[in-house]
């Protein structure tokens, strides 16, 4: 499933002039980050979590989708104490919506996708987790879901 999203980008970066020129300056390595295949021989940077705003379109009519991503770790649906040897660093997100007492985890690495929320201010917060679920950054994303038009009905 990732290989097919990264042909996509990658042909959507050559497709902006811009970009395409800059790609060749930049190694595989520097673009992909280390290979899964060959140990790491020094410490890995701390793991970093980016966040974006709810897309404006869909919040617009009520759907949140908050696209995010993470550095020095890769998003994989692998769990458990064997799986904090791995490297480059593995792990999945905690999702926490109006600070409810419980969330859910999502290993996915797509965006977040809520519907159904009440108009008014909503937060999510967003933790990037390791394999045993030990949080290492995490962002809130606060925003507001719009009352829906009157008269219009889905």
């Amino acid at each position: 499933m990732r290989k097919p999203f990264l042909l996509a980008l990658a042909a959507a970066l050559l497709a902006s002039p811009a970009l395409a020129q800059s790609l060749p300056n930049l190694t595989a390595g520097e673009v992909l980050g280390p290979a899964g295949v060959v140990p790491l021989t020094t410490p890995q940077p701390p793991a970093r979590l980016v966040v974006d705003p709810p897309l404006p379109g869909p919040l617009a009519q009520g759907r949140v989708f908050i696209q995010y991503r993470a550095e020095n770790l890769r998003i994989e649906p692998v769990f458990g104490p064997a799986a904090l040897a791995v490297t480059p660093r593995i792990g999945h997100v905690h999702i926490t919506v109006d600070d409810a007492p419980w969330h859910w985890a999502d290993a996915s690495g797509e965006p977040i996708i809520l519907v159904g929320l009440t108009p008014g201010s909503h937060s999510v917060q967003i933790t990037l987790a390791d394999a045993n679920h030990r949080p290492l950054d995490s962002a809130t994303i606060r925003f507001v879901v719009p009352a829906a038009p009157t008269g219009h009905q889905h």
